[in-house]
């Protein structure tokens, strides 16, 4: 569907132009989402951030998400699948405070020093590279919302028909430009998927700044 995370995120901006009128902030999800929320915010000429999301794995299987934190006190607990694996509440809990404290050294590494974006009283886009359990996504949402946005959007260029719904009810809009269904892995969606580093992510922030500051 797409040749790489560039131009998933010119597609996702066309699909977004309807909010380009309200001065809106777009936070890419580090590391996959950022170099698509920085083609989002280029054509939507808007102000680009990050909010920082790290997935809660089952013990034994990182990969599968129990739910999920972020940086600014998102917290999103997949109750049925806690139950479904038996993890136990101190399991949980560990997982939380590892995964909060690995966020916040990410945030304050990519933020550079730059103060938090405004995000009360306005329109927030927030930007992933693709959904698989959409409990990251969620985290950030519920997080996000506590803030004060007068309109909240949850964009990505593919995911599952369940993960979307899953969002329907955390943001006022959800945009997902292909519903895979059955749903495999978001990769399979691009070309180009290898895995974007932090040096990536720093990288593509401070070309969008540099960019926007001329």
């Amino acid at each position: 569907m797409f040749p790489n995370r560039q131009v998933a995120g010119a597609l996702l901006a066309a699909a977004l132009l309807r909010y380009r009128d309200e001065d809106p902030l777009i936070l890419g999800i580090p590391r996959g989402g950022v170099p698509v929320a920085a083609a989002v915010a280029q054509r939507l000429g808007a102000e680009l951030d990050i909010v920082i999301a790290r997935k809660l794995g089952v013990p034994g299987l990182p990969e599968l998400a129990m739910g999920a934190v972020n940086a600014i006190g998102g917290l999103y607990i997949d109750e049925e699948i806690v139950a479904r694996r038996g993890v136990t509440e101190l399991q949980v809990s560990a997982a939380i405070v590892r995964e909060t404290g690995e966020a916040r050294a990410h945030e304050e590494r990519f933020r550079g020093g730059r103060p938090q974006p405004r995000i009360a009283r306005r329109t927030v886009i927030v930007v992933d590279d693709g959904l698989a359990t959409g409990a990251t996504l969620r985290a950030t949402l519920q997080a996000i919302r506590a803030q004060g946005p007068v309109r909240l959007v949850a964009a990505v260029p593919i995911g599952p028909r369940e993960a979307r719904e899953v969002l329907q009810g955390a943001a006022d809009d959800v945009v997902c430009l292909y519903v895979q269904e059955p749903f495999e892995a978001v990769g399979l969606a691009y070309d180009d998927f290898r895995a974007v580093t932090d040096e990536t992510v720093e990288r593509v922030l401070q070309e969008f700044q540099a960019g926007a500051g001329q």
